[in-house]
């Protein structure tokens, strides 16, 4: 049980846990921001043609 504790002092302590967090909500901005632009270019594509 102390190691358990001890991993987890030591993965709040880390810069590990942050960076993942900050590239996961990076990742998923930018996985809104593509899905958004298919959408309008197929949108305007669609009464294009």
């Amino acid at each position: 049980m102390r190691s358990l504790g001890k991993s987890v002092k030591r993965f709040l302590v880390s810069e590990d846990g942050p960076t993942a967090v900050e590239y996961a909500v990076m990742l998923a901005l930018i996985v809104v921001v593509c899905l958004s632009a298919v959408g309008t270019v197929g949108s305007n594509a669609n009464t294009k043609f």
